[in-house]
């Protein structure tokens, strides 16, 4: 009897480890790794304040990202009626947004240095008082950095803004629409 009875004993104690192996000791199952947190930069795609990233296409990510390049500055939904409407004058480039419920455009603005939205740097969407251009055909005119580091040298100036041309200075040599706001005509002298 003797040994039937450690022979028990023993399947008794196999069986009870056997049981909490199977069982994982009778914890509340966990996770082996968390989720992956959900970005929350908000609501809207490229909202304002939100930052974006260049790649084969604009992205958006955190402003503290070292990937960010632009911060959004003003936001508008729906369709892109006016162009760059709305937006501020020191705006760097408008980013075209295109899809189901988030088509519109986003101001930007660079994070760092070069703003071509400044005066006298060569672009951003709006032409205005400090810029520099040059002929680009019949009736238009481009932008051109006024320290000629662009393509296409620069021809005039615009130095100030009023609200009809003959209000512009006896100087003026080339006269400017100002789609970008201000007094809508700019005068600009030849260089």
């Amino acid at each position: 009897m003797y040994e039937y009875g450690a022979a028990r004993s023993v399947w008794v104690v196999v069986a009870a480890v056997l049981a909490l192996l199977l069982t994982g000791c009778g914890g509340t199952p966990t996770a082996s790794a968390p989720p992956p947190p959900t970005p929350s930069y908000g609501a809207t795609f490229l909202g304002a304040g939100d930052c974006a990233a260049r790649g084969r296409a604009f992205t958006e990510v955190p402003c503290t990202s070292e990937r960010a390049v632009a911060r959004v500055s003003v936001r508008s939904e729906g369709r892109r009626a006016g162009g760059a409407a709305g937006c501020p004058l020191d705006t760097d480039f408008v980013l075209y947004i295109g899809g189901e419920g988030a088509a519109g455009y986003a101001c930007m603005r660079n994070l760092e240095a070069p703003h071509p939205g400044d005066p006298g740097m060569g672009g951003g969407p709006f032409t205005v008082v400090g810029d520099c251009v040059y002929r680009a055909g019949a009736g238009q005119v481009k932008e051109a950095p006024c320290d000629g580091s662009g393509a296409n040298a620069p021809e005039f100036r615009v130095t100030s803004s009023v609200p009809r041309r003959p209000d512009c200075p006896a100087s003026t040599a080339l006269y400017v629409e100002l789609p970008g706001g201000g007094e809508g005509v700019g005068c600009a002298r030849r260089l």
